[in-house]
């Protein structure tokens, strides 16, 4: 529902400035464009067309809410009643009600019906969508009766009026509530800061439904049957399990390989594959002379693949892996502390595994082919696996002294740009594997590589999986022969799926047990003028890595880690109610009493005795408080102390945003501290609350604006905000579609990494927003982009170097800059071969405007696509064709013009000026008549004539997500408030987000 009053004044605005312009739009783009081609001698002076740029600053000081606010005053009902049928019924009978009447209900809709009382009746709602109607012009129709503007702004007047009077006057009345279950990445992030380890604790929990606005943590869908708490035991359980430790430190095992030693096994197996030949075709010269040179010039051409290069010779042999055999398997000295001359030369490895029992009999011929087509066959059909979600830590770079070894590995861009050190089964379960590469940039190369961490496994032909596990790429900065040691901490019980097959299978048998990490070169392909090669020198694993034992994850929760005492039976109920004690308030976010610790302690004492030893009894106890309703539940509670409602008070009298509220407001309505700090924490971080936010509530502060500024700007310095970014841009602009988009194969441009860098542009460039408190205007428009090398290739921006997402400059041309015309977002919107006009309108009125269309009517008939008269006609005009149908003409009528104007851009986002030799045609007219002549003209009337609408739509939207509800018709006041002070204060983003949580809608419960 859309309650906007302000637009009403924007009409209101124009008349009085007696201006001959359409309602809701100050500019109409086609005039201006008529205006200039008339030439002087019908306008002495042509009129300037703005920039995109200038049409933000023009439309931002003709916004409605720089007028005064409405004065706060009682409403009478009586008052409302006569006014309505004094005034505003006859001129609703004598514009509306042929079309939606009791005879003629258009749409459903029949205006006599709905009740004018907007405080006790029913169809509140209904009057907003009336507001809306009239302030967008598309009500009457321009083809049908015509409504004075004098009447027009008697309605708008009289509406705006009766929707801010009544939803404040239900605000004080009635209450909203936003009690919910913690979302499934809530919940994650919710263990994560709990147990102190960035591990994906949710991984078996399903994916959570979507209402109705697009928000995943709404309190309509967020509900727990019965049957769920046991699943939310066992994850409590398993990822206790998981941060705690038993027994002595383990072992760490190193594994160490030089690309000579890597050389070494690629220089026996192809030995060894001659030796083969010759025996083979010992009677046949010519033949032997054919396959020998075959196998010879494999070898010895790489290709664009990687390559093994001799820094004496300048030989090249090509670095390639099969899983079979194990022969490029290595195996790990004793321990990480033995030195590297101590370690077994490599031809000891290399040799139990050589010529394992099953060792290929294929005849020679097919040994050649066979190894081509299998490096073929892994780049074509590898099984890619969705990448870990705990964060990958990188440390600085280790400047070490120039060192020449004897090989090193060359990985440029191209088909197959990894290189695959194989390490065996022993890899262990938990803990962090350490990988360090020496690595430096080819010769005489300016441009930097990026590279890319892979762990994974290959069984058999089917089974197999590459997980990416650094979370974001390294740039390979050092020069040619100057390598630096480059270094990830990966965890390794967050790499899912490992290799089943590792317990149970021998090394060098089938299927195959094995593991292996590879280095990937992400970098962009260019010419070879341009190469971006990563020349690697050596390579060493470490794992498990332990910073202390135990690790501080387990004494968090065992302080003074007396498990291996022999505690009495008295002293372990010491213990277990000082673990409790600390616990228990940490996870249900408030203090506790004594009553639930010896509940609690009670259920201790009963486990016990059935239980391994005291850990496995209290950690079985620590799990029911993670399956408690006060760790998996939001119920946000009204203040109770007397520091709480006084600090309420004060911050509802000092908050600039409420200075109009009703006097029947909330001072004795709004939330505890702790809920407080709760509903804050998981608005910013998407979690639970740190332990300053629950200072501030136990000290009953927490409530005063000054202080709730300040915590919101110390939250979106914190490195957890980037999870708001994450969830709130991913379901406010709904990309989940970008997942699961295939696109058609004669896009060949069109890869995996382009599609990450896709899904990664609207946060990256949100994040830009919120960082700097630049205008949500910018999401419609901007002279700059955030893009990475990928990204700048597609739209063809030049400069750009590297994976990481940066600012660019742009002009202030429309086919770029802001969110609407991103290629991720438009590829999304189409159906992977075709653009799709449908599609984008709906998602730029239900996303970026938050005014979605009506449900499709039932039988809505199809376009023919067998009707050789259709196949002639453009997308264009195959809709047009379509929306002229009755049953089609009232939705498409308002969808289809959004949705054309983007049909510039193709299935993947990119422009273009023909469809199949035919001029693009992106021109189309709205409801009211109001012409979008492509993306410039769309932008054009958003920055002009929709900014107030626009503006009040990005703040229903973040609050929806904050509160974690639907906003109710109750909500609109304070909603208008808040776009308000937005409005005056320069439309910042973390303006935004500051104004929302001082506001009595956030303070609520």
């Amino acid at each position: 529902m859309i309650s906007l009053f302000a637009w009403g004044q924007v009409c209101l605005t124009a008349l009085h400035c007696d201006q001959t312009v359409a309602f809701g739009a100050e500019l109409n783009t086609a005039d201006l464009e008529r205006s200039s081609d008339e030439g002087p001698a019908s306008t002495p002076t042509a009129p300037r067309i703005p920039t995109l740029s200038e049409l933000k600053t023009l439309g931002a000081e003709r916004s409605a809410y720089l007028e005064p606010p409405k004065e706060t005053l009682d409403q009478p009902v009586q008052r409302d009643s006569l006014a309505f049928a004094n005034t505003i019924k006859p001129i609703l009978n004598d514009a509306c009600v042929d079309c939606h009447g009791p005879y003629g209900a258009e749409a459903n809709f029949d205006i006599t019906a709905i009740d004018p009382d907007l405080v006790e009746g029913g169809d509140a709602e209904w009057w907003e969508e009336v507001l809306a109607a009239l302030n967008n012009g598309e009500m009457p129709p321009p083809d049908e009766v015509e409504m004075a503007d004098e009447d027009r702004a008697t309605v708008v007047e009289w509406l705006s009026n009766e929707i801010h009077y009544a939803s404040n006057a239900r605000r004080a009345r009635d209450s909203n509530s936003s009690f919910r279950r913690l979302t499934k990445y809530e919940y994650n992030y919710a263990l994560q800061d709990l147990l102190g380890e960035p591990w994906d604790f949710a991984k078996d929990l399903p994916p959570e439904s979507v209402s109705e606005d697009g928000f995943q943590n709404s309190s309509d869908s967020l509900h727990l049957s019965v049957s769920q708490f046991e699943t939310y035991r066992q994850l409590a359980r398993r990822a206790l399990d998981r941060v705690t430790v038993r027994g002595p430190k383990p072992e760490q095992v190193r594994w160490q390989h030089s690309m000579t030693d890597a050389a070494a096994i690629e220089e026996q197996i192809y030995h060894a594959k001659l030796k083969r030949l010759e025996k083979r075709f010992r009677d046949d010269a010519e033949k032997r002379e054919q396959q020998l040179d075959n196998a010879t010039r494999l070898y010895r051409s790489p290709g664009d693949g990687p390559y093994y290069l001799n820094t004496v010779t300048g030989e090249k042999a090509r670095a390639k892996w099969e899983y079979n055999g194990a022969l490029y398997a290595i195996e790990p000295v004793d321990s990480a502390e033995t030195t590297k001359e101590e370690k077994a030369e490599p031809e000891t490895a290399r040799q139990e595994t050589a010529e394992p029992e099953t060792a290929r009999q294929e005849t020679a011929e097919q040994e050649v082919v066979a190894e081509q087509e299998s490096t073929d066959v892994e780049a074509a059909t590898s099984v890619s696996v969705p990448k870990v979600t705990a964060p990958t830590v990188t440390a600085p770079t280790v400047t070490a002294p120039t060192v020449t070894a004897p090989h090193v590995a060359v990985l440029p861009t191209g088909r197959k740009p990894y290189l695959t050190i194989e390490l065996g089964n022993q890899v262990p379960d938990e803990g962090l594997m350490r990988v360090r590469v020496r690595a430096s940039r080819g010769p005489d190369q300016e441009r930097i590589p990026s590279m890319q961490l892979v762990f994974g496994w290959r069984a058999t032909n089917e089974g197999r999986a590459d997980v990416r596990v650094s979370k974001q790429d390294t740039q390979v900065t050092a020069t040619a022969g100057q390598p630096d040691t480059y270094e990830w901490l990966i965890p390794l019980g967050e790499i899912d799926p490992r290799n089943a097959e590792r317990k149970i299978s021998t090394m060098g048998h089938f299927p195959s047990p094995s593991e292996y990490i590879r280095l990937v070169n992400s970098s962009v392909p260019k010419d070879a003028d341009h190469p971006a090669d990563i020349v690697i020198e050596s390579v060493e694993v470490d794992a498990p890595i332990y910073q202390e034992w135990p690790p501080q994850s387990h004494t968090q929760i065992f302080p003074g880690d007396r498990l291996n005492d022999e505690l009495t039976p008295e002293q372990e109920v010491d213990y277990a109610r000082e673990i409790l004690t600390s616990f228990m308030p940490r996870a249900w976010r408030s203090p506790v009493d004594s009553a639930a610790v010896d509940n609690k302690l009670a259920l201790f004492q009963a486990m016990r005795g059935g239980s391994e030893d005291f850990q496995d009894a209290m950690l079985e106890v620590l799990a029911t408080v993670l399956t408690s309703p006060k760790f998996l539940y939001f119920a946000p509670k009204p203040a109770t102390s007397p520091a709480e409602q006084v600090s309420a008070a004060t911050s509802v009298e000092s908050s600039t945003s409420e200075k109009n509220l009703t006097s029947a407001g909330s001072t004795n309505r709004l939330l505890s501290g702790t809920d407080l700090a709760t509903r804050l924490s998981l608005f910013l971080w998407c979690s639970v609350p740190d332990e300053r936010l629950l200072e501030l509530a136990a000290a009953g502060t927490l409530h005063q604006p000054a202080v709730l500024r300040a915590e919101v700007a110390r939250m979106l310095e914190d490195p957890r905000h980037k999870r708001f970014v994450q969830h709130f841009v991913g379901q406010w602009l709904d990309l989940r579609a970008l997942s699961y988009l295939a696109v058609d194969k004669s896009f060949t441009q069109f890869d995996s990494s382009l599609k990450e860098a896709m899904q990664q542009e609207p946060r990256a460039y949100f994040e830009e927003l919120l960082q700097t408190n630049a205008s949500v205007l910018d999401v419609i428009h901007a002279d700059y982009a955030m893009v990475n090398e990928r990204l700048a290739v597609h739209y063809g921006i030049t400069g750009v170097e590297g994976n990481e997402f940066r600012r660019v400059s742009l002009n202030d041309e429309a086919s770029r800059g802001g969110i609407l015309t991103q290629a991720g977002l438009l590829a999304m919107n189409s159906d992977g071969e075709h653009s799709h006009p449908l599609k984008r309108g709906v998602w730029i009125l239900k996303c970026v405007l938050n005014d979605p269309p009506p449900p499709p009517p039932a039988a809505v008939p199809e376009i023919d696509l067998a009707d050789p008269e259709i196949l002639k006609l453009t997308l264009k005009q195959r809709i047009e064709d379509h929306r002229n149908q009755p049953a089609c003409m009232s939705c498409h009528q308002k969808i289809d013009p959004w949705g054309i104007a983007f049909e510039n851009y193709d299935a993947i986002g990119q422009w273009r000026d023909e469809i199949k030799g035919m001029p693009v045609d992106a021109s189309s007219a709205l409801f009211n008549n109001q012409v979008l002549d492509g993306v410039d003209g769309l932008k054009r009337y958003l920055l002009d004539s929709r900014q107030d609408q626009f503006v009040h739509a990005m703040v229903e939207k973040l609050a929806i997500f904050a509160l974690g509800r639907p906003l109710a018709f109750s909500d609109s006041a304070t909603v208008d408030e808040v776009t308000r002070a937005v409005r005056k204060d320069g439309d910042g983003l973390k303006t935004l987000v500051q104004a929302l949580v001082t506001s009595d809608l956030f303070l609520a419960p």
